[in-house]
């Protein structure tokens, strides 16, 4: 079975009230299941959570600030970091005022330990900042505590439809490789590889399905991570290091611009080397493979289906700035 057809039936699954089981194999569920306890056994459990990263960013700068909601797990909360600055949404406000000129007011309510069953209470204390895009990463949680693929993606496509139906942009980092997972040994970790990634690529068709962007995590935080663990993970060598949160958010940041209204698509092609329209599930398994990969929801010849489903455009965002921008201030 390809990625593609894997991701759609998994896709599909969630959709549809399926078991989803089917994609990955019961055995190799089983397995999934049996390395997630000794692995959270091993890693152990979250015991802080960094500064508060909730701050204007840029509040001298001219224009009224864009909103941004950050909602998820850990991933999103920046375990392990000691200074709000060193966080994912820290340096999202930063960066995104940085691109955009204006203030940005962050909002987190994503949490330590949270799993996409969690995404509707924290889109009901979030929604009161009538926020204009916001950014999900959620999904290994899901993995650690067992919960079946096709209700994790159910989930959060529940959750971006919710949001856009708010008049929110959403942009969703897909579930990281857990292979690069130096707690989880060989052969279990090449098998969590696997996992993950048909995982992600099937949260891509659902975030696509209900009006969302994506930005693909999997491939991004396998090798880079695995090339230099001593450098991008922390030292419970299951969450991110500074470097390796700023890492993820460099992949997300061009993609929030964008749903911002804020990125200058003048200074960047129409279509980029390896930019092209595919069906969904096409599409989503090829963002897999390639870093940092966005997709979105497009159509041709005034259709936005064809005879695979849904079309899909994946881009490359050109990085034309690093993470530095302006110091926040406390609202």
């Amino acid at each position: 079975m390809t990625r593609a057809s894997a991701a759609r039936r998994l896709a599909t699954a969630a959709m549809y009230g399926g078991g989803g089981l089917s994609v990955l194999g019961g055995a190799l569920y089983a397995v999934m299941r049996a390395q997630a306890s000794w692995a959270r056994r091993i890693i152990g459990p979250a015991e802080t959570r960094p500064p508060p990263p909730e701050a204007v960013y840029g509040a001298s700068l001219p224009g009224q600030p864009v909103s941004v909601l950050i909602l998820g797990d850990s991933a999103a909360v920046g375990y392990g970091m000691e200074s709000a600055d060193d966080t994912p949404p820290g340096m999202i406000g930063a960066g995104l005022s940085h691109i955009s000129g204006r203030p940005v007011r962050i909002t987190s309510m994503a949490q330590v330990g949270a799993r996409s069953s969690g995404l509707e209470h924290q889109i009901d204390a979030g929604l009161s900042e009538h926020p204009d895009v916001a950014v999900i990463v959620v999904g290994t949680n899901d993995v650690t505590h067992r919960v079946r693929p096709s209700e994790s993606v159910r989930l959060l496509a529940e959750a971006v439809r919710r949001l856009r139906a708010a008049g929110c942009e959403v942009v969703v980092g897909t579930c990281p490789d857990l292979g690069s997972i130096k707690p989880v040994p060989i052969p279990l970790r090449l098998l969590a590889r696997e996992w993950s990634r048909r995982l992600a690529a099937a949260q891509t068709i659902a975030v696509v399905e209900a009006g969302g962007r994506s930005v693909s995590l999997a491939a991004l935080l396998g090798p880079s991570f695995t090339a230099a663990p001593g450098e991008l993970f922390g030292p419970d060598r299951f969450h991110p290091s500074a470097a390796g949160y700023a890492s993820m958010v460099a992949s997300l940041l061009p993609s929030v611009a964008a749903a911002a209204g804020v990125w200058d698509d003048e200074e960047e092609p129409q279509m980029l080397p390896g930019d092209t329209v595919l069906p969904i599930s096409f599409a989503a398994a090829e963002a897999v493979r390639q870093p940092g990969t966005e997709v979105t929801p497009t159509e041709v010849a005034g259709r936005d289906r064809g005879p695979r489903g849904r079309w899909a455009q994946i881009r490359h965002r050109v990085r034309r700035t690093g993470l530095a921008g302006t110091a926040p201030v406390s609202p």
